[in-house]
């Protein structure tokens, strides 16, 4: 498992160049395909453990944050700011989690093993498992010749405290400044397609301050 972590971590960039990134702007648009909604969507990411996403839909902004110890999000409805429904909460600081959760695990508790490889639309891949402390973990299958993840797999909550399976494939990896970066993402949950996400900008070190992260 060390062996396999190490060459995804090479095979992104290397062990220093990851390490020197301290924040990532990815712009893009994305698609609600169960919704029928679009728009443009922003994430930005602060190492160690800070995410914020804005997603533009109909004129109107949606923000998710979570400022390393506090989510919360501006309610689509009301247009108000509130905490995040707690179910939501352990999911989305999860995401939060940057390069560290790769070049550091022990600090947050996380441990990697290696479960076998699997065979997906004629190409084998290695079977990665990310563990948590609280024992959540997803699946990341790692393409055996370029050690680029193709999938990642895990059980996600929505905000009323459903389950659902959640499958994300990655594609069109591009050379950002000597980071090898994902330019497409689509998300399925049970099996349907539920968004897509195409990246058009990639930014490091902007040097985002903490308080961008902060409830207001």
């Amino acid at each position: 498992a060390e062996d396999i972590l190490e060459k995804m971590i090479d095979a992104q960039g290397g062990r220093s160049a990851l390490g020197k990134i301290k924040d990532t702007i990815l712009t893009g648009y994305m698609e609600m395909i169960q919704m029928g909604l679009g728009g443009s969507l922003t994430t930005y990411q602060k190492e160690p453990n800070k995410l914020r996403m804005d997603a533009t839909v109909r004129g109107a902004v949606v923000i998710q944050s979570f400022d390393g110890e506090t989510a919360w999000m501006t309610n689509p409805m009301t247009g108000l700011t509130e905490e995040m429904p707690s179910v939501m909460v352990e999911d989305f600081s999860r995401s939060a989690l940057g390069n560290n959760a790769l070049l550091d695990p022990e600090k947050f508790g996380i441990t990697y093993s290696l479960t076998g490889k699997e065979i997906s639309e004629g190409r084998e891949y290695f079977v990665l498992s990310q563990n948590f402390p609280d024992g959540f973990k997803v699946s990341f299958l790692i393409d055996t010749e370029t050690f680029l993840v193709y999938k990642t797999r895990t059980t996600s909550k929505n905000e009323i405290g459903q389950e659902a399976e959640v499958e994300t494939l990655f594609s069109e990896y591009k050379n950002i400044e000597g980071i090898v970066i994902a330019h497409k993402l689509i998300t399925y949950q049970d099996g349907l397609e539920f968004m897509k996400m195409e990246i058009t900008n990639v930014e490091f070190n902007t040097g985002l301050e903490d308080s961008w992260f902060m409830m207001k």
